[in-house]
């Protein structure tokens, strides 16, 4: 039995630096690279951010597909993944903290105008504008699962009110939490900034057309880190451009990385970061290792994937 590392990705962390962090927990373990695959058969478990579609051919005796990250809908809507391989995603602080740190960031250089400043510097203007107080801007959070929640507990430790929505009741101390379609719309209206960390559902993907965009508060801003699909993109730069909301920054797009020729690049209420803000993986190999182990014992896995549920 080997477990296969191959992200895929060329400007992330390399495929050699991950087998080396999971040899270094796991001594014994067969730990392959592309580079070392050797005999295709051997590898039962493959580590990866996107499954790609010749993974399960040329993996004949695949038992387990472990993503590198959170989202796992592209694994499980994989049409070549037979029904039997079992998928796992993992739980880590590094990216949950990264992610809630960007939502932070991005909140606080509106709040600070930080671009306004920049602007007023490269004219060599004094020009003071008074930031907005934070306890008078409401922040929402949708999604309140491991992320979400972290983002929330953060925005609130800033000073910022914080009401945060998921599709089941959850408790969050110090945090108004919503939940249902029903609620959604009328929460929207009351956000300045509203932070999505919502996976790809059926039920998410398009959630953001033109008339959820239409609910939200007159120059708000959006910020996306969750899943691109999420977003009719058509209909946001349709609704920046009557400032519902007010202004956009996506760390996720529809199809990435963004084509050059997306008006999302030059459009002045939008801000994009290029997938950034969970980079970090931290503690979370040690639960790649364990579910290696788990997986070579017979044992329960690690964060398992229910397939027909999708996460």
């Amino acid at each position: 039995m080997a477990l296969l590392i191959e992200t895929g990705l060329s400007d992330w962390i390399s495929d050699t630096d991950i087998a080396g962090d999971i040899r270094r927990l796991l001594p014994d373990a067969d730990v392959r690279t592309p580079d070392t695959l050797g005999n295709p058969a051997d590898i039962t478990m493959v580590a990866v951010v996107a499954l790609n579609n010749d993974h399960p051919k040329r993996l004949p005796n695949l038992k387990l597909v472990q993503k590198l990250g959170a989202g796992v809908e592209t694994i499980v809507s994989n049409p070549n993944l037979p029904a039997h391989v079992r998928i796992a995603r993992l739980k880590p602080d590094a990216p949950a903290q990264g992610i809630a740190e960007w939502f932070v960031a991005y909140v606080l250089r509106h709040q600070r105008h930080m671009v306004f400043h920049e602007k007023a510097q490269s004219r060599a203007e004094w020009t003071p504008r008074a930031p907005l107080y934070s306890p008078n801007t409401v922040v929402g959070v949708l999604g309140l699962g491991h992320i979400g929640a972290r983002s929330a507990k953060m925005l609130r430790a800033v000073g910022f009110q914080v009401k945060g929505w998921s599709r089941s009741a959850k408790q969050i101390e110090g945090v108004t939490c919503l939940h249902g379609d029903a609620a959604l719309p009328e929460m929207l209206g009351q956000c300045d900034h509203v932070c999505a960390i919502l996976p790809s559902t059926p039920q998410t993907i398009g959630l953001f057309d033109a008339d959820m965009m239409g609910a939200m508060k007159p120059g708000s801003q959006l910020l996306n880190a969750g899943r691109g699909d999420l977003i009719d993109e058509t209909a946001l730069i349709t609704a920046l451009d009557h400032g519902i909301p007010g202004h956009a920054v996506l760390d996720v797009v529809s199809t990435e990385p963004l084509p050059s020729d997306s008006p999302l690049w030059t459009h002045p209420g939008v801000t994009i970061t290029p997938h950034v803000s969970g980079w970090h993986l931290g503690e979370a190999l040690t639960d790649v290792g364990e579910n290696f182990r788990r997986l070579t014992t017979g044992k329960p896995l690690l964060h398992e994937v229910d397939r027909a549920r999708g996460y």
